[in-house]
């Protein structure tokens, strides 16, 4: 009777010990690969003064995007373009946007660092928000006033690099909520 407690004491503990490496295993992976929460902010913390041209808009879009790469058709999403227009390397980016419901008047606003973001001069690139992984990617709220409300939202986006005044745009999402594929 105590050898047949032993064995199943230690087939437990092999079962536990199996569990646990597999569930933290299993957290780990999930936490690495999913993106960080975007929640709103009251304010706009970007404290960038600089008077010094060559950060531009060149696009802003959050409905019929297309890949720049391919220029098919992709989902709906904020999709900001901009161009290095001065001579040196733009580091240091900053987004902040606000969303205003045009009937309710209801607003959200949100900040990003964009970490690890350069632009060489001449150079311009686009950048998604739309939790996917890689360059040029950046998470989104999925409840956000964007993706919830039926009635037209306007976007005022504001991009900031360290050194150089501010870049500023407006984009639309039409009346409806948001499409997938066009």
């Amino acid at each position: 009777m105590r050898f047949k407690h032993i064995i199943i004491t230690a087939a437990m503990a092999v079962l536990f010990g199996v569990v646990v490496a597999g569930c933290s295993g299993s957290a780990t992976n999930k936490t690495a690969t999913q993106a960080p929460p975007v929640l709103p902010v009251t304010e706009n913390p970007i404290k960038n003064t600089s008077v010094l041209a060559g950060l531009a808009i060149t696009n802003a879009a959050v409905e019929n995007n297309v890949d720049p790469a391919t220029k098919k058709a992709i989902s709906d999403r904020l999709q900001v373009s901009f161009k290095n227009g001065s001579t040196a390397t733009m580091s240091g980016f900053e987004i902040y946007y606000k969303m205003t419901d045009v009937k309710t008047k209801k607003t959200e606003a949100y900040y990003l660092k964009l970490t690890g973001l350069t632009l060489n001069p001449g150079e311009t690139k686009t950048i998604d928000f739309n939790n996917g992984h890689g360059a040029g990617q950046y998470p989104e709220n999925i409840y956000s006033l964007y993706r919830t409300s039926k009635n037209e939202v306007t976007f005022d986006i504001e991009v900031s690099a360290a050194g150089f005044k501010l870049a500023t745009a407006q984009a639309t999402k039409s009346v409806g909520t948001s499409e997938k594929q066009d």
